[in-house]
């Protein structure tokens, strides 16, 4: 898909080591309306720390990103560091520092290797004619076994215009945000505020539905760019476009995010969690979220056991309100228990048979009242162990 006025490039710089590209730009032609939300964490990374203060002009026409090395607990130096990198791209580009947005993602606690860094921004800006969007995808991967990308187009005022995303993530998968980074261009004209309004509501039932392992990370960003080259009428808050554009939105990012659970570190399952009749819809999200993050129940998950108690239990101890008779549970369509009560033998074994399914989803009705929330999680298996055991090497 064409995104007009948005150009690519990336480079080997050996970041980590040598026999990848590393380091990658996306490029607006035109400044564009941008937003952004990071990492809740309170340990964030120099990347983050700096790209914050930029973004706050609500403007944007560059990112600088690497992958191999998160620039994360590197003190003064790391500041420096991202600093020196977005003075080099301005001045490559010819364009003010604000303007330009700096990510990292990788192992924690290494300082940059600059003097590697330092020479490959020039080939990197001359190459942005030349670089796709599919490019930038797997030159951001670290543990990811294939790049994340999707695309759709809608209409304003009778002219077509593109939305285009890409997301990199595979573990420490945690809302508010995860480690994962995610770029999302687009050549729609869009009222600034609105941008931001229709971005911050789609990360909430997209990046920050979804969970891993319960890790949070230090590097997490998420950024949305809008330069108008569409020619577009102004999409502006409460019109019938305005609208459309916001599921268009959504739908990119509801995309990435699932694709990032299906490539969770090891995982062998997708797994739906819906929870409804809660109190409220905060409550439901509590529930959802201990169901989702339960190692206990992601590993009953791996193994296939239609262990529906450990599921009851996590909601027990989720911080929602609970009756416990009021309690029911279904795997599909399979009805595990109702109002607290196991629904019997043949239900284990067909629940068993939904559980053998690469994707299925879990449903818990508290019984309570009209809260609802869905979340988006993976088993827990050994091969994550495996992968988080030496990942620094």
């Amino acid at each position: 898909m064409n995104i007009q006025g948005f150009l690519f490039s990336t480079v080997e710089a050996a970041i980590k080591k040598a026999g990848r590209k590393d380091l990658a730009l996306i490029f607006s032609e035109v400044p564009a309306a941008a937003a952004a939300v990071f990492t809740t964490s309170t340990v964030k990374a120099a990347p983050v720390l700096l790209s914050h203060e930029h973004i706050m002009s609500g403007t944007a026409r560059a990112v600088i990103v690497n992958s191999g090395n998160a620039n994360a607990c590197t003190g003064e130096q790391g500041m420096k560091d991202a600093q020196e990198t977005v003075q080099l791209v301005s001045q490559a580009l010819g364009i003010d520092m604000k303007e330009v947005q700096v990510c990292s993602t990788g192992v924690i606690g290494v300082q940059m290797p600059m003097d590697r860094m330092r020479p490959a921004i020039t080939p990197l800006v001359d190459g942005l004619t030349s670089g796709t969007l599919d490019d930038i995808a797997q030159a951001i991967m670290t543990t990811d076994t294939f790049p994340k990308m999707e695309a759709r187009s809608g209409q304003a005022g009778g002219v077509s215009y593109s939305v285009a995303g890409i997301a990199k993530g595979a573990g420490m998968i945690m809302p508010n945000m995860a480690t994962m980074l995610s770029f999302i261009i687009t050549d729609a004209a869009v009222e600034p505020a609105f941008l931001q309004q229709a971005f911050r509501c789609a990360v909430e039932s997209s990046f920050n539905a979804i969970t891993v392992d319960g890790d949070m990370s230090t590097n997490d960003t998420c950024l949305i760019m809008a330069n108008g080259m569409a020619g577009n009428p102004v999409i502006t808050e409460g019109s019938v476009e305005g609208k459309a554009f916001s599921a268009t939105v959504n739908d990119v990012l509801l995309s990435l995010a699932k694709q990032i659970v299906k490539d969770g570190e090891g995982a062998t399952k997708f797994v739906e969690i819906r929870v409804s009749g809660a109190k409220d819809n905060a409550d439901a999200k509590r529930a959802a979220m201990a169901i989702a993050n339960s190692s206990l129940v992601k590993t009953a998950f791996f193994g296939q056991d239609a262990n529906w108690g450990r599921i009851f239990a996590a909601v027990g101890y989720s911080g929602a309100e609970v009756d416990q008779s009021l309690l029911s549970l279904s795997f599909d369509d399979v009805c595990m228990a109702k109002n607290g009560i196991f629904a019997g033998g043949d239900a284990e074994a067909r629940g068993t048979e939904v559980l053998k399914q690469k994707e299925f989803t879990v449903s818990v009705d508290l019984g309570i009242n009209s809260g609802t929330s869905t979340v988006y999680t993976s088993d827990l298996t050994h091969e994550y162990v495996s992968i988080n055991a030496d990942y620094r090497s």
